[in-house]
């Protein structure tokens, strides 16, 4: 005697309506991987775009003194430009045989809290001056976190020639992180509105003491 095993056969609407399942979500799948490899692929094309020297360059808005120069993570705004001898630090007085150009700024956020970096003053012939340290870290508008919603005050001092003052520019940037490169940073530069004029005052009569300690 010969036994027979009989297979069940599902119904053919039933076959075809799991094969169909089968291809939507083969093809959903296929459609998450082509997504990943376009997205890997632009990325990549990113990347090329931007050369070693590119990635670190600056990404740059421009105003004059009293703008508000929005440089999209943050925005600052030179209220008032003027020179000294010397600058008075609690009960130290600090001498230069330069000038001290001292820049009166403000500067606000947009959502998240940031310190500013120290600035740096760019001369109508491009050679830059850093701002001078010995204004005291807890002096200048670097020091205190620029919080939403208000703007905070400070200033920034420069040591430099009196013939660079004409066209000075101030660079006002973010912090530098140490172990991180950020792509395309943002900076405001901003014209401090000092014309050949201008400078001959500057030049000719600093006042003999900045106190860094006068309220803004």
């Amino acid at each position: 005697m010969t036994t027979t095993q009989q297979r069940s056969v599902a119904p053919r609407g039933a076959r075809s309506r799991r094969q169909a399942a089968r291809r939507g979500r083969g093809a959903g799948m296929l459609h998450v991987i082509v997504g990943l490899v376009l997205a890997a692929g632009a990325v990549g094309i990113q990347s090329l775009d931007l050369s070693g020297d590119d990635h670190g360059m600056p990404l740059t808005y421009t105003g004059g003194k009293g703008d508000n120069v929005d440089a999209d993570r943050f925005s600052v705004r030179v209220e008032n430009v003027s020179t000294a001898k010397t600058l008075k630090d609690g009960d130290e007085t600090i001498a230069t045989d330069q000038i001290f150009l001292v820049v009166e700024a403000a500067a606000t956020v947009p959502a998240k809290p940031v310190h500013l970096g120290k600035p740096f003053l760019l001369t109508a012939d491009g050679k830059k001056f850093a701002a001078s340290d010995k204004a005291g870290n807890e002096k200048v508008l670097s020091y205190p976190w620029i919080q939403p919603g208000w703007w905070t005050k400070g200033r920034f001092v420069f040591e430099v020639p009196a013939s660079v003052l004409p066209e000075a520019q101030a660079v006002f940037t973010l912090p530098v992180a140490a172990l991180y490169s950020e792509p395309l940073p943002p900076e405001a530069q901003i014209d401090l509105g000092i014309d050949e004029a201008g400078a001959k005052q500057l030049s000719s009569a600093p006042a003999e003491v900045y106190d860094m300690d006068k309220k803004k």
